[in-house]
């Protein structure tokens, strides 16, 4: 308690800093592969990525993330045997985060997309059997995270397939694929709004003491959906036939259709990433801020200041544009060949299952779904599209994630111990 007193200034001033160099890291990698479809796609340019990902985020993480977070990362560890040396946690909160942020900055550099959560997740583990003990690590949840190494991916190929099948089936199978697209856009650009605003209102408005029953929460979603759907289509509408284009490629004026939609999936994708994920890296400086201002009080949960929130903002849209570039590259043109009509399929089934996973807690990582979103889509067109070789160096990447983590949170916890404690 007394090293809470004399340093917590200091503590609060590291937090932030390493807090900073996490959601750079977040930005860097996770923020970029959400935004991978949307780039690779040619839809939309890297800078609306990035200014789409700096309003999106920051409203997923205010309106549906909330503004408490579970600090002992998802009930992970048990924090009890520690409350009469509250430091302890402290010091493992800091190792966490920057042993999060090295993973994520090395992954960054060789472009693989790997999970923040999972980043984290695997540090805070890391640092719990080194500070307290095996015991204090909550297994069951483990297994779940590992079960969602096999869940995520499937579940967001599934949606992406079935999307991209209808697709084909609705559009450029029809007589008139062009028209088609203009006929059915709306349609898909409604199920966007439709889901997100869905699971929004279910999820994310408890903490504006919002609560409502399902017919209200439909009815909302639906005029949500469908005011989204008529803005889709007048920008629809001013898309032409582009002769020229179709001569070389068959649906170059189809995918021109997609082009406008692409926008609606990527601030959805954007929107979902911020409700899922910003809480990785703003969680643990949530932590160590309400142990220096509580005096020491260990809690699962706390309250998390809004400047808090505005630090992780920054560092997300710094990290993208600085370095993103090379994990949108992987998502967007080393997997498989990506269109817009393509794009929009991974995408939107990426959002769709990020939602829903929000809804049911399941921990699954943004990144693997939207791989899996990518695979779906290239395995619609045979496996014969897909680069077998890069993705199996990121299912690589995604095994050794939580054991890095949490070797490198084990080093930089006993650094930090070292250095306050001698």
């Amino acid at each position: 308690m007394e090293l809470i007193e004399l340093h917590g200034a200091l503590f609060i001033g590291i937090a932030v800093v390493f807090g900073l160099y996490m959601t750079w890291g977040i930005g860097a990698n996770d923020v970029a592969n959400v935004m991978g479809t949307s780039v690779g796609s040619g839809a939309i340019t890297v800078t609306t990525a990035i200014v789409i990902a700096a309003v999106f985020e920051f409203a997923g993480a205010a309106l549906a993330g909330g503004h408490v977070t579970q600090t002992i990362r998802k009930g992970i560890i048990d924090p009890s045997s520690i409350a009469q040396n509250p430091e302890i946690l402290i010091f493992g909160m800091l190792a966490a985060l920057l042993a999060a942020a090295v993973w994520l900055m090395l992954a960054s550099m060789r472009g693989w997309p790997v999970s923040t959560t999972h980043s984290i997740v695997g540090a805070v583990v890391g640092f719990t059997i080194a500070a307290i003990g095996i015991e204090a690590v909550n297994w069951g949840k483990i297994g779940q995270i590992v079960a969602s190494w096999v869940i995520s991916p499937v579940l967001g190929g599934a949606i992406s397939f079935v999307l991209m099948m209808s697709i084909r089936k609705l559009i450029l199978n029809a007589p008139q694929p062009f028209q088609a697209a203009k006929r059915w856009g709306p349609l898909y650009i409604f199920l966007v709004g439709f889901i997100i605003s869905l699971v929004t209102i279910f999820k994310g408005l408890k903490h504006l003491k919002i609560e409502l029953g399902a017919p209200a929460s439909f009815a909302i979603a639906t005029a949500f959906g469908a005011a989204i759907a008529i803005i889709g289509y007048i920008l629809i509408q001013r898309v032409k036939v582009d002769e020229e284009a179709d001569k070389d490629f068959h649906y170059a004026s189809v995918e021109k259709v997609f082009v406008p939609m692409m926008l609606f999936t990527a601030c959805g994708m954007a929107f979902a990433h911020g409700s899922n994920d910003v809480a990785n890296g703003v969680g643990p400086m949530a932590a160590v801020v309400g142990l220096v201002e509580s005096g020491g009080e260990v809690a699962q949960k706390s309250e998390l200041p809004i400047w808090i929130l505005l630090v992780g903002g920054f560092g997300i849209v710094v990290g993208l544009a600085t370095y993103g570039y090379k994990v949108m590259r992987t998502i967007g043109t080393k997997i498989t060949e990506l269109t817009p009509t393509r794009g929009f399929c991974a995408t939107m089934a990426a959002a769709t299952t990020v939602v829903l996973a929000s809804r049911t807690g399941m921990p699954v990582s943004t990144t693997h779904i939207a791989v899996g979103g990518v695979i779906g889509v290239g395995l619609a067109r045979g496996i014969g599209a897909l680069d077998l070789r890069v993705i199996g160096g990121i299912i690589m990447s995604w095994v050794i994630t939580l054991p890095i983590g949490g070797i490198l949170a084990a080093l930089f916890y006993f650094t930090l111990r070292g250095m306050f404690l001698g």
